[in-house]
């Protein structure tokens, strides 16, 4: 590349025009200053002598009135007088001359013999004879000097008795005006050394990043990004548009490949929601999103360098060449202790002119999702068990009966009697699954009334009593014997009734059930408790769950369903209380509820 040369560099013409302006504003700021000031200054100076002049004239004119008084000075020695009070340095000699063109006096000590002499001032004479004030400014032809000379008339009664001969030297207005020109120009001199010196250094300021950015583009016509510019001059910005233009015919085919990938790329990554991660051909994941961060739960200055089977632990070894043929996903759990935690990863190949060059993995956190197909596997199941083992029980009995047991008197009606309690035994399971899928539909309808729950306890545990048909003892302990709460109340007795139940079912023979009242202020609390098996501490959390038993052949035999209690806890949440349970193994079990009191609850304790 052509190197610049010393006329046509930038910095060099930034500097000169730099000088050259501040420059001619001085000269134009310095002409227009002086003019003024000496216009200002000889102005001051001609008003200062004129008023003088004028006072001095009316004096004059006092004197010249004074003619006819014989007790006073004559008129030439008044005026002598009067000279000698108005000298001063600034004016060089005063002259006062008679209507004759006579001089009666003169302030120039030096020059007293002209007293007496006509003048021979042509200007004075055509003042005598226009009466109008006269004004010059002369050059001493021996020192050079500027002299103001000014010629005032006299006059008395309007007419001209004389006039006063002033001159006056302008020197001192003029050597001000050299001094201050002296001053000006010391001045003009220093600010254009310092405007020399700036202009240097900003010139460099502003030339080095254009140098250094001359340099970039050379290095950026390997590979980097560039644009095309327009070339104005052949100094360095011109070079540097040289160079640009340059490297845009080096990289224009390489934009045009990678642009629609690095789009794309960047449009996937800003709006996915799903974790994301690419690879190269060899399953070194090279770019990362932060939903995969999050999932993973790595820093994402680790991650890079590694493959995907070592990032997502992959206990085998996963070959990502054989998963994108068919476009696989795996699942991969990440779960810790109490806290399930499930990853889907489905893995996609980068194509590129129908060749490999990386893959695609995206995750998506279904930690959720699989828990519902566990819990649905599980329903599914229980309900096809509980169905199956009824109908087995009754296709024997009915094959047996159809095979001619019901001839027989006395096996007749026991199978009959069999069969008959395996289908009261669906037609219940069935009305409870029925029942917790109405209390899952979001539609639900709950029928809230104002009741007295200690009554409708005690209905439900009467009516329990008339029909037990073991010898159970019922103990009741209220604390609260009128409770106010505004309740489905079909719904809590139900509620009631399969707590109730799972009691009794329970209850050893002569064992006790105690029932439990109690409220405060903002809660009412129900307690069952029996002296059954009770429950091993760690199954507590689930026997609320659907089609859960303790002692699943115990309460088949019983005719239990296992869906009592969990659509007790349905109902109970529907009216905004709790439920729990509480057991020892061995000595019995406790169930608990709450329900809240509502603004108009009412409670008498006991």
């Amino acid at each position: 590349m052509k190197k610049v040369g010393l006329f046509k560099s930038v910095h060099l013409k930034f500097i000169l025009i730099y000088v050259l302006l501040i420059l001619l504003a001085m000269q134009i700021i310095g002409v227009y200053f002086v003019q003024k000031l000496e216009e200002h200054l000889v102005t001051n100076f001609t008003n200062s002598v004129n008023s003088r002049v004028q006072l001095l004239a009316y004096s004059v004119e006092k004197e010249f009135s004074k003619v006819n008084e014989d007790e006073l000075p004559t008129i030439e020695e008044g005026i002598h007088q009067l000279l000698r009070d108005y000298s001063s340095d600034d004016i060089s000699e005063i002259q006062v001359i008679d209507d004759k063109g006579k001089v009666m006096s003169t302030s120039n000590v030096s020059n007293q013999g002209i007293i007496g002499k006509r003048t021979t001032e042509i200007r004075v004479k055509q003042t005598l004879l226009s009466g109008t004030e006269s004004k010059q400014v002369l050059v001493d032809p021996i020192n050079g000097h500027r002299m103001w000379v000014l010629i005032v008339p006299i006059k008395t009664s309007s007419e001209t008795e004389g006039v006063i001969y002033v001159e006056a030297s302008m020197e001192q207005v003029y050597e001000q005006m050299r001094d201050i020109n002296g001053i000006f120009s010391a001045g003009t001199f220093l600010a254009l050394l310092i405007t020399v010196v700036l202009g240097v250094l900003l010139a460099r300021a502003i030339t080095r990043p254009i140098s250094d950015m001359q340099k970039q583009a050379l290095v950026m016509s390997e590979g980097d990004f560039s644009r095309n510019v327009r070339v104005y001059s052949d100094d360095e910005i011109g070079q540097l548009a040289i160079t640009f233009n340059e490297l845009t015919l080096k990289l224009q085919d390489a934009q045009a490949t990678t642009e629609d990938e690095r789009r794309k790329l960047t449009s996937v990554l800003e709006h996915m929601s799903d974790g994301l991660l690419a690879t190269d051909r060899d399953g070194v994941i090279i770019l990362v999103n932060d939903p995969a961060v999050d999932m993973i739960g790595v820093s994402r200055e680790t991650i890079f360098g590694k493959t995907v089977s070592e990032v997502l632990g992959l206990d085998d070894e996963v070959v990502i060449t054989e998963l994108d043929e068919e476009n696989q996903s795996i699942l991969i759990d990440l779960s810790k202790r109490n806290k399930p935690y499930i990853l889907r990863a489905n893995f996609s190949p980068i194509l590129k002119d129908n060749e490999l060059n990386g893959y695609i993995t995206v995750l998506q956190d279904v930690t959720e999702q699989e828990k519902i197909e566990q819990e649905r596997r599980e329903f599914v199941a229980n309900v096809s068990h509980e169905l199956r083992t009824p109908l087995t029980t009754m296709r024997s009995y009915l094959e047996a009966l159809t095979d001619g047991a019901w001839k027989n008197e006395n096996i007749a009606p026991r199978f009959l009697d069999v069969t008959q309690n395996e289908t009261e035994r669906m037609i219940r399971l069935v009305n409870a699954l029925l029942q917790l899928s109405k209390l899952d539909s979001k539609d639900y309808h709950m029928d809230f009334k104002k009741v007295d729950f200690a009554s409708l306890f005690e209905q439900v545990i009467e009516r329990f009593e008339m029909t037990k048909a073991q010898n159970v003892k019922f103990k009741k302990e209220f604390k609260a014997t009128s409770v106010q709460v505004t309740i489905d109340q079909d719904k809590l007795t139900q509620v009631l009734d399969n707590i109730i139940s799972n009691a009794l079912k329970y209850s050893p023979k002569g064992g006790t059930v105690c029932f439990t009242l109690e409220a405060d202020e903002k809660m009412l609390k129900v307690c069952v408790r029996d002296e059954g098996m009770g429950i091993p501490k760690e199954n507590l959390t689930k026997v609320f769950e659907r089609f859960y038993r303790v002692d699943k052949a115990r309460s088949r035999k019983m005719g239990g369903t296992g869906l009592g209690l969990a659509i007790a806890k349905e109902i109970i949440e529907l009216h905004g209380g709790k439920v729990w349970a509480e057991s020892v193994e061995g000595e019995g079990t406790a169930i608990f509820f709450t329900l809240p009191l509502g603004i108009y609850s009412e409670v008498e304790e006991q």
